[in-house]
């Protein structure tokens, strides 16, 4: 049994020893507490066994990782379709060798190596970046685990860890292989290329009714409806529940006096200033324009522009210098300045234009403000609101009895699948907490009242599944439209492939690119250069892997880049490198080869210690676990 498992997800069992705690709680972030009482263990190994809790945290912190890897929240059944159970299983049943080998080699870890291990997890750490024994009792007591459970799983994991060091924590990749790598990655090609665009193939007349059928008879499945769900739901957020009208005037006018600032431009000023490089410059400066020189003048005498003596339209609170702001904030329109002692020197200045300060009228922002008052005064009944509503609901009444109620309105999406699309193909929009109902909707059953979706700090969303339209097979009536297009592309492919034959012996029998090109009215091209694992922007990676995959002088096809025909190739040169040595190997990939020959390693630790113990597996209590 273990084997056809390992089989199914070998990988997981080294990650798992290469790996973390059984119970990585922090993240799977799912309380011991609701398992109190349940009873009987997943695995026994010998004296060692793995608990429903145990099983259920891997499980979910499994179907955690799969859904942040495919950027959605996996339904049961898309976690049972993942084989998640059995690679959980198989991910303990290792854990559980290895501790029951531990356990009869008499392995240990002092309590001093344990607090160290403990004081280095980052879950535990404060904000200073140390130790924190309240945030540590913080995280166990959110996972509902006592302090000594976790103790006793973070010292099971360090023990595991040195029968995982001692059989694979000093693997090399050996030499030879390494630079064989470096031959094998560092090859390159040269491919000529001649295009089969879907022209050449067309017009395709449409298909005979029983050609079609037996087409999609075939395919059925492919075009199979999925479970879509009618979904009920009712947002409650403070803007779900504002009131303007109980804000009175008073409140608003109020309010607009203690903000007034809020609504007021500050006074702005276009101001110039001429810096000098002393008192004396400055003041003879000033005196030249009492006897008649403009402030142009003085600028024209520094070798400057005006540009370069403007510092803008600004507020005053815009004017870093005080002394500055004070002078220019006093000066009327026009006017040019005693000299200011300003931080940087002695400046003098003028004003060019002043525009006044600005309020805007209390009857423009009364309404913006009474809103703002509203949202504010909602935020605080937000609670009381939820309370009410779920009391409704204790009383018997219907989602719509309880919305209606309270001044909410319940929504209805009629038909939709897992992935937020109608029936039509169309996606739902602006569907709240979009992902997580959907997700949530899908694990739930028909007509039961399920807890709240948190939304952000202040929201809640309600939701229920009124009904269940299971998945179905369609007719060919149903997407008559969807199977004609599909197989019309089909027999296009079928045909170039047929017609890139011909012209693949045609090429065996001494014919040229060149000629073939110049049959069919197209260009011959040739891409130089190639590497093995290149995305060429032309080719693609099909195109890549097709000229790597046949000899100096070998030909194929393969389809396009942009999906609307093929290309006609042949590989015509070959270069390996120069020199290869396991240096040219990439960090990455050495330590990629490296890992996973410790895998192996471990793989076949794991098989033989599964001849040397007694393995049973209670799938009962595996199912248990799996019902919370």
């Amino acid at each position: 049994m273990l084997d056809s498992l390992r089989n199914a997800t070998s990988t997981w069992i080294s990650k798992l020893l290469l790996g973390l705690l059984v119970l990585s709680f922090a993240v799977w972030g799912i309380s011991g507490q609701m398992f109190t009482g349940a009873g009987g263990d997943v695995i026994t190994v010998g004296n060692t066994s793995v608990s429903v809790l145990d099983y259920r945290l891997a499980y979910d912190r499994r179907v955690a990782e799969l859904s942040q890897q495919l950027g959605t929240r996996l339904t049961r059944a898309q976690a049972e379709a993942f084989g998640v159970d059995n690679q959980v299983l198989s991910q303990l049943t290792a854990g559980a060798l290895l501790d029951e080998t531990s356990r009869k080699m008499g392995l240990g870890l002092s309590q001093e190596k344990v607090a160290g291990l403990t004081a280095a997890d980052p879950a535990f750490r404060g904000a200073d970046g140390r130790f924190n024994r309240q945030q540590f009792e913080f995280v166990l007591n959110q996972a509902g685990m006592r302090p000594e459970q976790y103790l006793r799983n973070r010292e099971q994991a360090a023990i595991r860890q040195q029968i995982v060091d001692a059989v694979a924590g000093d693997v090399s990749v050996p030499e030879t292989l390494l630079t064989n790598v470096a031959l094998y990655r560092g090859e390159s090609r040269t491919m000529e290329y001649v295009p089969l665009p879907r022209s050449l193939v067309e017009p395709i007349e449409p298909p005979g009714e029983e050609t079609l059928a037996n087409w999609f008879e075939e395919r059925q499945s492919d075009y199979a409806a999925p479970e879509y769900r009618k979904i009920n739901y009712v947002k409650l957020e403070p803007e779900d529940i504002i009131d303007p009208s109980v804000i009175s005037d008073e409140q608003v006018r109020r309010s607009y006096e203690e903000n007034r600032d809020r609504y007021t431009t500050a006074e702005r000023r276009t101001i110039e200033q001429i810096a000098f490089a002393s008192e004396e410059d400055a003041a003879a400066a000033l005196e030249s324009i009492r006897t008649g020189a403009t402030f142009e003048d003085l600028v024209a005498m520094q070798n400057k522009s005006m540009e370069d003596v403007s510092l803008g339209t600004l507020t005053r609170d815009g004017i870093a210098d005080e002394a500055v702001a004070e002078a220019a904030f006093s000066l009327p329109e026009g006017k040019v300045s005693d000299v200011v002692e300003g931080a940087f020197g002695p400046v003098i200045l003028r004003v060019t234009e002043i525009t006044a300060e600005e309020a805007t009228p209390l009857a423009e922002v009364s309404e913006e403000i009474r809103q703002e008052l509203a949202l504010s005064e909602a935020s605080h009944l937000v609670l009381d609101t939820y309370e009410a509503y779920e009391d409704a609901r204790a009383a018997g009444q219907t989602m719509q009895e309880a919305a209606e109620s309270q001044q909410l309105a319940m929504q209805t999406v009629e038909a939709v699948d897992s992935s937020g699309r109608r029936p039509d193909g169309s996606l739902v929009q602006d569907l709240p907490a979009s992902r997580q109902l959907l997700s949530q909707a899908f694990e739930t059953e028909e007509g039961l009242e399920n807890r709240p979706i948190n939304l952000g700090t202040n929201g809640y969303l309600f939701y229920e599944v009124e009904e269940v339209i299971p998945a179905r097979d369609r007719t060919l009536d149903e997407v008559r439209d969807e199977v004609v297009e599909d197989w019309t592309d089909a027999e296009a492919a079928r045909r170039l492939s047929e017609m890139a034959a011909r012209f693949q012996k045609d090429i065996e029998g001494g014919k040229t690119l060149d000629e073939i090109a110049a049959e069919i009215g197209q260009e011959k091209a040739v891409k130089r250069g190639l590497k093995r694992e290149a995305d060429d922007a032309d080719l693609g990676r099909a195109g890549v892997a097709a000229a790597f995959g046949v000899p100096k002088g070998g030909t194929g096809a393969f389809p396009n880049p942009a999906g609307d025909g093929q290309f006609l190739f042949q590989v015509t040169e070959v270069f390996e490198p120069a020199s290869a040595s396991p240096e040219m190997v990439p960090e990455e990939v050495a330590g990629s080869m490296r890992r996973a020959i410790s895998n192996d390693l471990l793989d076949q630790l794991i098989a033989q210690l599964e001849t040397e113990h007694e393995i049973s597996v209670n799938r009962g209590a595996m199912q248990q676990a799996l019902s919370f």
